[in-house]
Parts: structure tokens; C-alpha cells; sequence
């Protein structure tokens, strides 16, 4: 079985292929990348190395049609799985264009280019944002509306509606998932986790949005590349599935925890203005995939923080080196 993963040198994709090359054979992947600010070489290095033949890298953005045609007629594939995304908040805010490009051009030219190529099946990584925000009490269901509060969001839940509305028209076989926010080795350094972990080794000060009491709903990357390979191989087509380990955190206790842990003075915590539409709380009920698919987290928040913590202190040639512009 072979699959095309997009998005395969950012953060969850690079641990996706790692993860299924790792744990199932003999499945190949081709993974395609336009190699943007937020994707990296250098988290797929050793993938040539590590399993020879089974992993091939193609550079190529997912909006330009002619480049995904070409790249689906070279294998028959068994699926695609789309984590081809522009996803940073604040970067959506100051420049929308991109987001669009990708998360809805691209996305559409390789819904079409995977239908016209008979490709089994097509699975769109989307994310909780798309829901918006949450009070103080509930949480998102597959049935919640939609309701986004920036670029990146809109741009996300346009691409899932596209998606969903490929198999209503064409009777195309997708599955849509909405993951949490994820946490984990090889994530790129501006998001919140390891942008405050390194802040914190530098003795930098720790900026955090707001009174720093927005919830977040983590899960562990690997949990995460678990529950998109069981909606791979198991998910009903037409259907929707949340992904969420049950771990909510107010942000200002997330960066608490890891000045702890570095044994850092939380006197470098820094408020500051918080941004436009920034969501509130985010909470995420993934009963359905629990119940029709029996996946469940396996990763300890407390520990799996811990674990990434390390991770970044001892790998300060990685994120130096992804880090660097252009």
C-alpha cells in the first residue's frame, strides 16, 4: 500500500511518515512538500537512510495543479492524506493570501487531481479552530457549527467543506479529522510549547497573550498520528472524526509548568496585549472516534511535556537549523 502525504517535512506529518514506516509493513510513502518557512528537510533526514525504498520526497506545492497530476499518475495510490497547511494564527492575521493558496486552493487541486486518479481514499487533517470558541463549560462534537475567528480557521473550514462536499457530489471516499492542539518533537519553534521552551533556556523573556487564561486541549503528536491512521484504515467515508486526549490548560499554567522544569524564575513571564478574535477555550470530544474505532491516547500530558522539554534541550541543532531564514 502506498500513500502521498502532503505536508510531510512539517511537524505532524514528518511524525505521521515516521510513525507508519515505523509500525506498518510494508507500506510506502511519497511525501510532498513545498518546503515553506514551517517545513523542513532536516525533520525527514534520516528517512532515506531509515527505510530505503519505502520513503521518496517530492518538492512540490499542492495548489499547482499540472506538479500534483503529474506527481499522482508516477504510483497507484491506496490514499491521500492532506496535512498540507499554512497554521499560524497570527501569521493568517497579517497576511491572509497564503493561507488561502494553501489551505483552500491546495487543498481543492488535490481533492480533484486524487478523484480523477482513482485514488481510494482522501484524508483531510483540519483542526478544532474551526469550531471557534468555547465558555466555560462543553466541547466541541462533530456536530458543533462552525464558526472560525481567523484567516487560518476560515481557511480550514473551507477546505473541509470542499472536502465533504466531494463525496456528497461525486460519491468521493474522504474522511475529515479535527485535532487539539498538538505538543511533540520536530515542531516548529514559533509555536507556543517550544517557542516558550527556548525563550526559557535563552533567559528570554516569556510574552504571553492576554491574562495568559486561555484553554487549550493538548494531545501528544504521536497519539495524534495513531488516531489519523486509524480513521485511515477504519473511518466511515463522508464522516467527521475529533481527535482529543482530555488534557485542558490554561496557557499561563502550560508556561508555568515549564519554567518549572527548567527551574527558571517565573518572573520571566511577560504579559502582553493579547491578539485580535483569539479564542477563549477550546475543548474537544472525541467519543465517536473512542467508540467506532477503540483508539485512545497512550501519552501522560505531564510526562509528554517533560519528554519534549528534553527533547529541545538536546536537540538545539534542529531547531537552530529550521529556525534560520530563507
Amino acid at each position: 500500500m502506498r500513500l502521498l502525504v502532503t505536508g510531510g517535512c512539517g511537524f505532524v506529518g514528518s511524525n505521521f511518515i515516521r510513525y507508519v514506516l515505523e509500525h506498518y509493513q510494508p507500506e510506502m510513502i511519497t511525501n510532498v512538500d513545498a518546503l515553506t518557512y514551517a517545513g523542513s528537510l532536516v525533520s525527514t533526514a534520516d528517512f532515506s537512510s531509515e527505510f530505503g525504498d519505502r520513503y521518496e520526497f517530492l518538492h512540490a506545492d499542492i495548489a499547482n495543479s499540472q506538479a500534483i497530476e503529474k506527481i499522482l499518475a508516477n504510483h497507484s495510490y491506496f490514499a491521500v492524506v492532506n496535512f498540507a497547511a499554512e497554521s499560524h494564527v497570527d501569521r493568517s492575521i497579517a497576511s491572509p493570501e497564503s493561507f488561502i493558496h494553501t489551505n483552500i486552493v491546495g487543498t481543492s487541486s488535490l481533492l480533484d487531481a486524487a478523484r480523477h486518479h482513482g485514488v481510494k481514499r482522501f484524508v483531510q487533517i483540519s483542526t478544532d479552530e474551526v469550531y471557534g470558541s468555547l465558555g466555560e463549560g462543553g466541547r466541541f462534537t462533530e456536530q458543533s457549527r462552525l464558526n472560525p475567528s481567523s484567516s487560518y480557521s476560515a481557511s480550514k473550514a473551507a477546505a473541509d467543506l470542499l472536502v465533504l462536499a466531494a463525496h456528497k457530489t461525486f460519491g468521493q471516499d474522504v474522511v475529515v479529522t479535527r485535532c487539539s492542539n498538538n505538543y511533540g518533537p520536530y515542531q516548529f519553534p514559533e509555536k507556543l510549547i517550544p517557542f516558550m521552551i527556548l525563550q526559557a533556556l535563552a533567559n528570554r523573556a516569556l510574552p504571553l497573550y492576554g491574562d495568559g487564561l486561555n484553554v487549550r486541549d493538548w494531545i501528544h503528536v504521536e497519539d495524534h498520528c495513531a488516531a489519523v491512521f486509524d480513521v485511515l484504515m477504519q473511518g466511515r467515508a463522508g464522516e467527521i472524526y475529533n481527535v482529543g486526549a482530555d488534557n485542558e490548560r490554561r496557557n499561563l499554567d502550560l508556561v508555568l509548568s515549564i519554567l518549572s522544569h527548567l527551574g527558571k524564575s517565573e518572573d520571566l513571564i511577560h504579559f502582553v496585549t493579547d491578539r485580535p478574535g483569539h479564542d477563549r477555550r477550546y475543548a474537544i470530544d472525541s467519543t465517536k472516534l473512542r467508540t467506532e474505532l477503540g483508539w485512545k491516547p497512550l501519552h501522560d500530558f505531564e510526562k509528554g511535556l517533560a519528554q519534549t522539554i528534553e527533547w529541545y534541550r538536546q536537540n538545539e541543532s534542529w531547531w537552530r537549523e529550521v529556525r534560520r531564514p530563507g
